[in-house]
């Protein structure tokens, strides 16, 4: 029999004989689960418990905190890390702000606005104004998550309470919200219902860049005041904050970051990361900013960075984001506060009900604005609102920013940022490879393969037909995460080790006609299920977003996910090393573990050929990309400031791609 025919026999048979064995085993019973402590939340619980030693080592340093001079260092300290971490903000340029139209409400007027946060880049707003004689002060509304944004009726109710109690409102649409919808339709229309939806989108290519969506939200909202401050009915030097839920959050950055907002008042979002994280987790994609855990940046340092200025926290007793938190948050807030000699500028307001602004609170917060931007501290009350249909507060005339002559989306603004890096790539390239590894190996928070913990193997079980075997085993290091894999051994002629990382995890890798080439091949195949994968695979992971649970807590940690799963395919190279002397090792990897197994190869000299399947070959169309599947685990923050895939490629010098990769682009 010729060699070629019988290769092709022998692959065939072995194929065969494991569809209707091996393939029939289930090979993803290898960890325990219990309903107490279930495997698919394994990584989640051991990023969790990072988490918590990073916020007790936080916390230990807010108590050192005795003196006004040690608060002020931690405020500098905290706000030149926030900023940087948001990648900056761009150069302020003409708003070109225009008044559009004007509705009469009982006891105060409304002004459609549209101004430019950024060039042909426009906002949609409505400004409330008192009837009494100007000038005011202002308070800009942040929107929360809702689809009609500034028309919502909790955001109106801020803006008619403000006005109806001598304040001018500033109610604006955020990206994503309202008259901004980043992503349309044929009609021309939202496409999207759920606003976090665009967040998470526009995410996922702005981590790439070394932002985030909070940039352009934070900006915007900047950018609001800048308006505000423009008008002469309008008092420049008091102005206040507010927003309920991801308007809290908006506020709550703002108020940290910009020292014209006197008075401000977050509303059902602050909380504490040890409350968030150990209940409902990780949330919007602008609610986690890069390495603030790691760093020392919890939710109460949002209040600290602006001590003393005034501010108020409102709350729920039901909010999701957890009432324990928020009383936390306070009570640090108290602390610094008092001991700056202020302790009256820092509130709280617990209402009765669920996730919002309940009358009282809403009202506690006007009152609170009056006080410090009025001067006048009595028992206001309002609780008659009309409030307006959206298309009667719209502001351009299709409905939506996207359809005026020239606008620009966040998608184009993300791209021209990708081509202002293309120098620094081209200049990345030209490094030494052994620099290029190493900052690589430091924007992936990654430790250097000398200090890595080797892992242990431990077998739990076999399954054996025909004179070959399947072990099942588990690899893990102290302190870290089990690795469940199986190794399947040739019937003879072992000579060469082939890690098999599939982005469906080890028992779809088992069926993969490929891998049964291999065996056939004389290949002794680890198939492996990476964090996040397989067995291990959270239960909250989406086709969308994929495991992003487990992928903002290590974001929030600083340790990007591609990082997190490189490293344990570096162990495991190093085990296989050790268990196989003298066999040299490929790795062979498909879909969402293709970008960790790129890197790893690239960064060590463990793989003498490396096979990818259905993967990702460059971040850069990612990042115009209106909507993409499953790229969020492979995004590293800032990467495209250094290098993109194919410097990967090139560095290892022997990367195959099986297949192109599917498009990023629905």
């Amino acid at each position: 029999m010729k060699p070629k025919l019988w290769m092709t026999w022998a692959a065939l048979s072995v194929w065969c004989y494991l569809a209707s064995g091996l393939c029939g085993e289930d090979f993803n019973d290898l960890l325990p689960s219990t309903e107490s402590a279930p495997k698919t939340r394994l990584v989640y619980q051991y990023l969790q418990g990072q988490a918590e030693r990073a916020l007790q080592r936080r916390n230990e340093r807010f108590e050192k905190l005795d003196t006004a001079e040690a608060i002020q260092a931690y405020q500098q300290e905290q706000r030149k890390f926030f900023q940087t971490q948001l990648g900056g903000f761009p150069e302020r340029t003409p708003l070109e702000s225009r008044v559009v139209g004007k509705l009469a409400g009982d006891g105060y007027t409304i002004e459609k606005v549209i101004f430019a946060s950024q060039p042909n880049h426009h906002v949609t707003a409505n400004m409330y104004l008192p009837e009494t004689a100007p000038p005011y002060p202002c308070v800009v509304v942040a929107s929360g998550h809702s689809r009609t944004a500034k028309a919502a009726d909790y955001n109106q109710r801020f803006g008619i309470i403000m006005a109806k109690n001598g304040m001018a409102a500033l109610v604006y649409d955020p990206i994503g919200q309202g008259e901004r919808s980043m992503i349309l339709n044929a009609a021309g229309e939202a496409k999207h219902n759920s606003t976090t939806a665009e967040h998470f989108q526009i995410g996922v290519g702005s981590i790439l860049l070394g932002t985030n969506t909070a940039r352009y939200r934070v900006w915007d909202a900047m950018r609001a005041i800048d308006y505000a401050q423009s008008r002469e009915d309008v008092i420049a030097a008091r102005i206040g904050f507010t927003g309920c839920s991801g308007g809290g959050t908006v506020t709550s950055y703002v108020m940290a970051l910009d020292d014209r907002v006197r008075c401000a008042a977050p509303a059902c979002y602050l909380t504490t990361f040890g409350q968030l994280i150990s209940s409902i987790g990780p949330q919007d994609a602008e609610q986690n900013i890069y390495g603030q855990i790691r760093f020392g940046m919890d939710h109460p340092d949002y209040v600290l960075m602006r001590a003393p200025q005034p501010t108020i926290i409102s709350c729920t007793t039901n909010d999701y984001f957890g009432v324990e938190g928020v009383w936390q948050n306070f009570r640090q807030a108290k602390r610094i506060y008092t001991r700056l000699g202020y302790g009256e500028r820092v509130g709280l307001v617990e209402g009765d009900g669920n996730h919002g602004v309940p009358l009282g609170n809403l009202n506690a917060i006007m009152r609170w604005m009056r006080r410090w931007l009025l001067d006048q501290d009595d028992a206001a009350w309002t609780d008659q609102f009309v409030t307006r249909t959206p298309e009667e507060l719209q502001c351009t005339p299709a409905g939506q920013v996207l359809q005026l002559a020239g606008e620009i989306s966040v998608y184009e603004l993300n791209a021209r940022r990708q081509r202002s890096y293309e120098k620094q790539r081209a200049q990345f390239a030209k490094l030494d490879p052994s620099e290029q590894r190493r900052r690589m190996r430091q924007l992936l928070n990654m430790s250097s393969e000398e200090t890595l913990p080797k892992l242990a193997v431990t077998e739990v079980g076999s399954v054996r037909r025909e004179g070959q075997r399947c072990d099942k085993v588990i690899y893990q290091a102290p302190d870290q995460l089990p690795i469940p894999a199986v190794v399947c051994y040739p019937r003879q002629n072992q000579r060469r080790v082939c890690l098999y990382v599939s982005g469906q995890g080890k028992q779809a890798a088992l069926q993969d006609r490929q891998l049964q080439e291999r065996l056939a091949d004389g290949q002794i195949v680890v198939a492996v299920d990476l964090p996040g994968i397989g067995e291990t695979r959270d239960d909250r992971a989406n086709a969308v977003l994929g495991d992003w649970k487990n992928f903002y807590v290590a974001y929030l940690l600083g340790k990007p996910y591609v990082g997190l799963r490189a490293e344990v395919i570096l162990q495991l190279a190093q085990r296989l090393e050790k268990d196989f002397p003298d066999q040299p090792v490929e790795l062979v990897a498909t879909g969402e573990a293709a970008t960790a197994a790129l890197h790893a190869a690239a960064l060590s000299d463990h793989f003498t050929r490396v096979e990818l399947k259905d993967a990702l070959e460059s971040w850069v169309p990612i990042v115009s990309a209106i909507e993409t599947e499953n790229q969020l685990v492979n995004t590293i923050h800032g990467v495209l400031g250094h290098y993109d895939l194919p410097r990967l490629t090139e560095l290892h010098g022997n990367v195959h791609y099986v297949k192109q990769a599917k498009s990023t682009d629905k």
